[in-house]
């Protein structure tokens, strides 16, 4: 189990930065598009790994951000199961860079981003974030083996 976490950047015109992930070679996340974050680093909190990442893969500080919730993957028996501590950000410094180690960062409106090849899971949550629920525990069971979701508990209550 580790910890990590991820974040949606969130523009004016209503649009989420997205990295779609398509340069690592041995990447869980191959071919999706998700938001940007990561694994902690040794002693790292929350907010100071979600501040880091952020800076490492678009060039940007965040000046300003909110805890959206966590989400807790199961992942079969890979090792892969984590802890994210979700958030959206809507301040920042500095000029974005789009030229990001784990793919391509582009700019997606909101309404078109569950159009894009996502994780079945992180629909659920995206639409939490619409909807701007207070901050939520959702468990995203995906042990079957393969990319399929085969279970949703969003705050005790199963969804999937």
């Amino acid at each position: 189990m580790y910890n990590s976490t991820l974040c949606y950047l969130e523009n004016p015109r209503g649009e989420y930065l997205m990295l779609h992930r398509v340069k690592k070679k041995a990447d869980i996340n191959k071919g999706k598009w998700i938001g940007v974050g990561g694994k902690f680093e040794e002693g790292e909190s929350p907010d100071e790994c979600l501040r880091r990442e952020v800076r490492e893969e678009t060039g940007l500080t965040l000046t300003h951000w909110r805890f959206r919730g966590v989400v807790t993957f199961l992942c079969n028996d890979s090792g892969s199961d984590q802890f994210m501590y979700l958030f959206t950000a809507g301040g920042w410094t500095g000029e974005l860079r789009m030229d990001c180690d784990e793919g391509e960062l582009a700019w997606v409106p909101k309404e078109k981003v569950t159009q894009l090849p996502i994780w079945e899971g992180d629909e659920i949550f995206l639409k939490l974030l619409a909807e701007d629920r207070p901050p939520f525990l959702l468990t995203l069971d995906y042990r079957s083996g393969d990319e399929r979701l085969i279970r949703a508990v969003l705050d005790g209550e199963r969804v999937v």
